[in-house]
């Protein structure tokens, strides 16, 4: 019988070494194959475009990176974005959003709200807290204080929560100073694990904006991926009202037509973000907003920060990504276009963050002026915190 103790210690230490692989390991992995950059940033900024890149306010709508479990501070081989790579490409302002439930099979034309999740084994792998396993709003919670430990850490991170915050950061980066606000938001209210209480302790953790839905419908309404395409519940409109009392924005980047214009009326026409999309006029596609909606959007002061995937540009190189700005300065008035990356979205960029001033030179070279280069790189969405957080 000596073979098979011998064969059981081989399968006992095969095994092991199974799940230490999927501990140690798997995250990373996970993340360097979703989360990839195309190598394609187009032409290199000339002299005088990293001169005016340096003089810019650089903000984005959306990046996942407190999803990983990486380490923010320290310059990573693989995805999109850490502090080092943005000092490196001059952002000035990052939006970090929460990602608390992705459904298996997910796809951009209709996901089953009660479809197995993703994250849940994410979360196992990355040895989360058992609360994590089953509340979303411990998943935002988590994720939300990987960023804020990472402010406390570094004087070159600060997380901003206020319009007197914001103009510090602003007086910091005038003076020459290497800093990047940080900012938290949701992706998808799910995270309020059905409790309008939860909106208060989002607040309280630091969060500024929630996106209502993620890719499928949850207890506020439809999403754009969703079975329904319904609008709003009466929950939902319950927590659009709390979050607009409370001084949170709301991002529609997920929600259905029929939410879009459900929020437009609850919130009586006041701002809308949609942190991370293209156009559906430039780039047809199941994940862009009609272009209708959209200038419902904007004719009520919303913000579109465009992403940087092929999903929603319609071409994989930074080129794409200016054809789709120059469409929305030119469809929607250059005072509603941001930047919305989806950087660590499980999604493959042209850049990272450290390329920002390729996006630069490639809007130069599409046509923008340097007025409107300066608008949407980041001056628009400095303006809209600036007249949308709350004072503190």
């Amino acid at each position: 019988m000596t073979w098979l103790k011998g064969l059981l210690t081989a399968v006992s230490l095969l095994a092991g070494a199974l799940v230490a692989a999927f501990f140690l390991l798997g995250p990373q992995w996970v993340d360097r194959n979703a989360n990839q950059v195309s190598g394609d940033p187009g032409r290199a900024p000339t002299p005088e475009t990293r001169a005016l890149h340096a003089q810019l306010i650089v903000g984005d709508l959306h990046a996942d990176s407190a999803l990983w479990g990486k380490d923010l501070l320290h310059r990573n081989e693989w995805g999109q974005v850490d502090l080092p790579r943005l000092i490196e490409g001059g952002a000035t302002l990052q939006m970090f959003t929460t990602v608390t439930k992705s459904p298996r099979g997910q796809n951009y034309e209709q996901n089953a709200t009660d479809t197995a999740d993703n994250i849940t084994l994410l979360a196992m792998a990355q040895r989360w807290p058992p609360a994590t396993f089953n509340s979303l709003f411990a998943r935002a919670m988590l994720q939300a204080d990987r960023v804020r430990k990472a402010a406390t850490q570094s004087p070159q991170l600060s997380l901003i929560t206020s319009q007197s915050e914001l103009s510090q950061l602003l007086a910091r980066r005038a003076r020459g100073e290497g800093v990047v606000g940080a900012l938290l938001g949701t992706e998808g209210s799910h995270a309020l694990d059905g409790q309008l209480d939860n909106i208060d302790q989002l607040y309280d953790a630091g969060f500024r904006m929630m996106g209502l839905q993620h890719f499928f419908d949850n207890r506020l309404g439809g999403s754009l991926h969703g079975e329904s395409q319904a609008g709003l519940t009466p929950f939902g409109e319950q927590a659009v009202r709390n979050m607009q009392k409370k001084g949170i924005m709301i991002d529609v980047a997920h929600s259905s037509e029929a939410t879009v214009r459900d929020t437009l009326l609850v919130t009586e026409g006041d701002a809308l973000i949609v942190s991370h999309t293209g156009f559906d006029g430039h780039c047809p596609s199941p994940r862009n907003i009609s272009d209708e909606t959209m200038a419902l959007i904007t004719e009520a002061g919303g913000l579109i920060g465009v992403g940087f995937w092929a999903d929603v540009t319609c071409g994989g190189g930074i080129d794409a990504i200016a054809n789709a700005i120059q469409y929305g300065v030119e469809r929607f008035g250059v005072d509603h276009i941001a930047l919305g990356s989806d950087w660590d979205g499980s999604v493959t960029t042209p850049i990272d963050a450290s390329q920002l001033p390729h996006l630069t030179q490639a809007l130069l070279d599409a046509g923008l002026t340097q007025t409107e280069v300066r608008a949407v790189m980041g001056g628009n969405m400095a303006r809209f915190l600036a007249q949308h957080l709350p004072p503190g």
